[in-house]
């Protein structure tokens, strides 16, 4: 492998990590030695990557280094490829869209030869069904970037309908089912609603109290979310 092919694997490594990452953990992703990581990180710092850290603490990579435009393999162009045959063809029409225009940049920055991965056909994501609803997914995404609340009509097992204010914080589709995470005011708890169970909604005005993302991390902790005296 060329110098200049490790030195972006080790920016590749450090952009996926996110937080503090140690020399070894980058070692062993990258398949060199710690006395090389410790000298790429060297190098990159000399050439304006913002990486703080040091031996024997960690590396992080502070988000305002812009690499240049290179391009991709093979196998992340697949990669790219049957993410945007997922997206298009289980989530709603305005993320299908918003994935053939990604694709679409992408493709204007290709070189020439890698261009036709976009159009192989060597693998295939099958079509879910279409399920009827009375809401746009859309809207869902809205109310969690805004963080709004959701009134619904919601039916159980036997078709009974209870109506919920929720807070909704994130979107799963999981094998056939469209799902909202959300924190329910009338349980007190998280829960997991099914989307074509919703048989009435309404997008409310009013913002929930706390960060969406704060939430998440909640609910993926298991932990009962501190609503303040006042919600």
């Amino acid at each position: 492998m060329s110098r200049s092919h490790r030195l972006f694997d080790l920016m590749q490594v450090l952009r996926r990590h996110r937080g503090t990452v140690s020399g070894e953990v980058l070692a062993r992703e990258t398949g060199v030695s710690l006395r090389t990581i410790r000298r790429d990180i060297a190098t990159l710092q000399s050439i304006g990557a913002h990486i703080e850290g040091e031996a024997g603490v960690g590396y992080i990579l502070r988000p305002d280094f812009l690499l240049p435009p290179l391009s991709f393999t093979e196998e992340e162009v697949q990669a790219l490829v049957v993410g945007a045959q997922w997206v298009s063809r289980h989530a709603d029409e305005a993320l299908a869209l918003a994935v053939q225009n990604a694709l679409a940049k992408i493709n204007g920055v290709l070189p020439a030869e890698m261009r036709a991965e976009l159009d192989d056909n060597a693998l295939y994501i099958f079509r879910k069904r279409k399920e009827a609803s009375v809401f746009d997914l859309a809207q869902v995404r809205r109310a969690m970037r805004e963080q709004r609340k959701m009134h619904i009509g919601y039916a159980d097992d036997s078709g009974a309908i209870s109506q919920r204010t929720i807070w909704p914080i994130m979107l799963g589709f999981v094998e056939s089912q469209r799902l909202i995470a959300a924190w329910c005011e009338s349980s007190g708890d998280f829960c997991r609603i099914r989307t074509d169970r919703i048989v009435t909604v309404d997008f409310l005005d009013e913002r929930y109290p706390h960060a969406r993302r704060q939430l998440v991390k909640e609910w993926r902790d298991g932990l009962p979310c501190n609503q303040p005296d006042s919600a």
